[in-house]
C-alpha cells in the first residue's frame, strides 16, 4: 500500500514538472516572438493599435492613471505590468 502511494506521488510530481517545463518553454518562445515582432514594427515605424485609445488617453489627461491602466488591460488583455508601462508611455 505504501509503495503504491509513493509510486503515485512520484508520477504526479514528474507529471507536474513536465508540464511546468513545457509551459515555461512555450512562454519563452512566445516572448521571443513578441520581441521580434516589436523590432519589426519599430523598424517599419509602426505602432501597435490600441483599442479604445482615445478613452485611455482621456483618462490619462484627467490624471486617472489607475482607471486608464484598468481600461487598457480590459481592451488589450495585457498584464498589469505591460498596461502600466503602456499607460505611462502615453502620458
Amino acid at each position: 500500500m505504501d509503495t503504491a502511494i509513493l509510486f503515485l506521488t512520484c508520477v504526479v510530481i514528474l507529471g507536474v514538472a513536465s508540464i511546468q517545463t513545457h509551459l515555461s518553454r512555450s512562454e519563452r518562445r512566445v516572448a521571443r516572438v513578441e520581441r521580434k515582432l516589436d523590432l519589426v514594427l519599430g523598424h517599419l515605424g509602426l505602432e501597435e493599435e490600441v483599442p479604445r485609445r482615445d478613452e485611455i488617453l482621456a483618462l490619462v489627461r484627467d490624471g486617472k492613471q489607475v482607471q486608464a491602466v484598468k481600461l487598457y488591460r480590459e481592451s488589450t488583455g495585457a498584464s498589469l505590468v505591460e498596461a502600466k508601462q503602456a499607460v505611462d508611455g502615453m502620458s
